[in-house]
Order: C-alpha cells, then structure tokens, then sequence
C-alpha cells in the first residue's frame, strides 16, 4: 500500500480503536484519511465507510482499491443510491449517509460490520447526524463490540470528544503551502463575470490545473459560457451529472492542455482532482432552509465558514504547492463553522425514521444539536396528518410502508396512495414521485405552457412540446429513481 501522511498516526489509532469504542480522529485536507484500516480486532468483520456524497464515495473507494492493486467490488465496494460495486469478498464499503440509516432500520445489530467510520464529519448533514445517533442507539443497546471512528479535518474536536467520550488521534499529515490571495469583486460585477475575470487571471499567474467552487449549477453554466481557450479544457462538477461525467472532471487533463473544473460544493472535501494546483473560491454555498410557519424548504444562497474556506483552499495544496483566490476582502469575518444541517432542515424525514426506530422524542439519542421544537412540531404534524404517525407518535402500519420506501414522507405517502398502479415502475405514480423529486427534464420551459402531463408523456417515450428542450440526462435519473420506488406486486 502506498505510504500516506496518516500512517504516522497509525500506531496511536490502532491502540485508540483496540482499548475504546468511539474514537476522534482529526487530520488536515490531503493528510490521506481514507485510508485502509484491517486490523486483528476486527475479526473478519466489515468496515463501513460514510461519504456525504456519491461522487465521494465513488472516488475513495476507486483509490482504496488502487492501493491494494484491485478494482472496485473486491476487497473495496461502494454503495451509493442507485449503484453499487460489492462482492462477496467485500471488506469495506464505502456508502453515503442515509444508506447506513437504512441499514440500522433493517438490521439494528449492524451483524458483520466491525467498524463504522464517519469521514468529513464537520458537515454535519442531517443524514450523519441521524446514523450517528442510531449508530450509537445500536452500540449501546446491542453491539457493545461496535467501533465508531469519526473523522474530519476541522472538527470540534474538544466538544465532540466530551459528547462522546472518546479519545482524539492528530494526524498533522503532509498539506503543500497554499498562498491566498484575496480578489475583491467590483459591487456592482455579477458573479459570473467576477469569476470568469479571475480564472483568467490565475490561467495566466499559475501552473497546472484550476478548480472553481461555485454557488449552484445555474452560475457553473453562466461562468462556462464566458470562458474560452484553445489550451484549457472546461469541465462541470456536481451531484445532478451522471457517474460517467463526474469521473470526467476527476479525470487528468489530455497532455498539453489545461482545465478548468467548475464545482459545487461537492468537490471540497474527500476528492484529490488530478492536475489541481489552484482554487478559486466565490466564497459561496447553497443549502436548502426550511421553514416551519410554511412548511417550505427553499435553497438559499450563503456565505461559507472559514472551515469550509479551509477545505476548498487546501484542494490546491493536495499533491504540490498551490494557490487559492478568495472573491472576498480579507478583512470580511466568517463564521467558524457552518451550521448544522439538522437546525435548518425539514424533520419530517428524521421525525418518521425515529419512530420506525421506536422514538417519539429526539432527546431519547444522543445529538451535538438536538433538533428544533418548532421544526420538530412541524414535523410531527405533518405526519400524523399524512397517517404516518398515531397521536402518540408511534409509527403506524401506513408509516411504516412510507418509510421503507425511502422519498420523501409526503413523495412515499401519495405513492401509496396510487394503488395498484404503482406496482411498475412506469406507472404515473413512481413517475410523478420521481418527476417531483428532481430537477426538470424540461429546459428553457416557457412559464404557464408546459405541465405535468407533457412531462409524464416524455416520460413514457412522447415527445416533447416544440418550444422545450429535453435534458435526457434527468430523463434516465427519474426513471431510475422511479423504478427502484415502485412497489412490489
């Protein structure tokens, strides 16, 4: 296996995992986290491995496997929705979060897994919170044997050792130096003018390959539309691209040229992009907000912490010295950290996955933030409006169909509701859950001309209306999803 900065904490690791069940481990960007861990206590059973994202999941286990000189399925698999790579010879999965929720639903005992390592845990998203909690439940209740690893590179190390009473392992790892440089845009400058005029400036002021980080798909388009050069190839990066045109932004540069790779939020942590020695960050995120007098959630544009301004710029620090423009002033303050997801989320899915869990109340478990009450309300609500949830909160025969289909309570509840025509994965029902959940297949769709029906009718091979433009790649995306929804016969 190829020597990796975290090996110097090995040792220390090794004996944390050996005399303690919960273990902190805290490492710099590029220290190699994702490293291999097989040792004797494990008994031959399996490791699990949390990524927040697919294309994360994807990348680690791809370079676990390299290091073992295998592919991907053997000794190392990955689960991610709608796609997997594992075998029988499996030993360690890597899956994102909510597949570990589902896991613990189906088998609480976790029966064959020795470790359960939780990566980039400082983005607390609801779905890691929500497995940590039920992880916990589990290795307290049934499997005091468990381990429990959480790692990350900007955690709050001293609370969250405190919380679960576990030892902190530092790996101070192997970070090339990174200069930032601070380009503040002009006021009245549109982002995607400010970004394309810095791109520019880095194409002509450094070497090697540059990664962007953007706010959403919409200013990833806008700023590609703006640049243009015979050398410089320019890729997109986010979760709404399939398997096969992440892996083209991961991908090294042809010989000769150059690219640029314009990102979401999806590439600034867990993923090493070959070629990449700058980082141009517009300091901004996307994050959904829910609000509970509506019952809405909306994406809202913010600004990021200086952990994640920490992440994005050590991408460029990953395999050699590298530089980071920041679109900001350096003397404009940042929180530091992000906000925890589950303190601005929609409870309903979290409210429904604890009473399959058997509970009513959250501060039955253990949360670094214990969810809102006027969310939590909000939440319970909704379900017992939906017959998901008794008037004491137990989970009811309906809820219990609605959660093991995995959408969204209000998605699962109406697909139940179709009757037997959601037993294909045709049907209008598995088709309109699946349409409601993701993007549009429409692009450019004129307002109040275009409705469902001409959506369903593409969806079952129609054509479209003159004026729309079809984006097949959502088209595949929906029918995936609404096949792995459909309900049995």
């Amino acid at each position: 296996m190829t020597t990796l900065p975290i090996h110097d904490a090995l040792p220390p690791l090794e004996q944390a995992l050996q005399t303690h069940t919960r273990v902190l481990l805290t490492a710099p960007p590029g220290a190699g986290k994702s490293t291999l861990l097989n040792q004797p206590w494990l008994k031959n059973q399996k490791i699990l491995m949390l990524q927040p994202r697919r294309v994360a999941a994807r990348m680690v286990a791809a370079r676990m496997a390299t290091s073992l000189n295998e592919k991907v399925g053997h000794t190392v698999g990955y689960r991610v929705a709608l796609e997997a790579r594992v075998s029988a010879h499996t030993r360690i999965e890597v899956i994102t979060e909510g597949l570990l929720t589902r896991r613990l639903q189906n088998d609480p005992e976790l029966s064959g897994v020795g470790l359960v390592i939780f990566d980039e845990f400082h983005e607390r998203s609801l779905h890691a919170d929500t497995a940590l909690a039920l992880a916990l439940d589990a290795q307290n209740g049934l499997r005091e044997d468990l381990k429990i690893l959480v790692m990350s590179a900007t955690l709050d190390e001293g609370r969250l050792a405190r919380e679960l009473n576990a030892p902190v392992v530092r790996s101070e790892g192997r970070m090339f130096p990174v200069s930032i440089n601070h380009l503040v845009p002009k006021p009245e400058a549109r982002l995607e003018h400010t970004v394309a005029r810095a791109v520019q400036q880095a194409l002509s002021e450094q070497t090697g390959d540059i990664l962007v980080f953007l706010p959403g798909v919409g200013e990833i388009a806008r700023v590609a539309g703006l640049l243009s050069a015979s050398d410089v190839i320019i890729l997109p990066l986010h979760g709404q691209l399939t398997s096969t045109q992440q892996d083209a932004a991961l991908a090294p540069a042809p010989a000769g040229t150059r690219k640029v790779v314009l990102a979401t939020s999806i590439a600034q942590t867990s993923l090493t992009i070959d070629g990449i020695k700058t980082v141009i960050d517009s300091g901004l995120t996307r994050k959904p907000v829910f609000d509970p007098v509506s019952g809405m959630t909306r994406l809202t544009t913010v600004r990021v912490s200086r952990a994640t301004a920490e992440q994005r710029a050590g991408r460029a620090g990953r395999v050699s010295s590298g530089a980071c423009y920041r679109l900001w002033a350096s003397s404009h303050a940042l929180d530091a950290h992000d906000a925890p997801e589950i303190l601005e989320a929609d409870l309903a899915p979290l409210a429904l996955e604890l009473a399959a869990w058997g509970v009513q109340q959250p501060q039955q478990l253990f949360w670094l933030d214990v969810p809102p009450p006027p969310h939590w309300a909000q939440a319970v609500q909704l379900l017992q409006t939906l017959g998901t949830l008794n008037d004491k909160g137990s989970i009811t025969p309906h809820g219990k169909g609605v959660n093991g289909i995995g959408a969204h309570p209000r998605l699962a509840h109406a697909l139940l509701r179709t009757g037997p025509d959601a037993t294909s994965s045709t049907s209008h029902g598995a088709l309109l859950a699946a349409l409601l959940n993701e993007r549009d297949i429409f692009r450019n769709a004129p307002p109040n001309e275009v409705d469902l029906d001409d959506r369903l009718r593409v969806l079952h091979g129609g054509g479209a209306p003159l004026n729309c433009t079809v984006d097949r790649g959502a088209v595949d995306k929906i029918k995936q999803q609404a096949k792995a929804w459909a309900l049995p016969p």
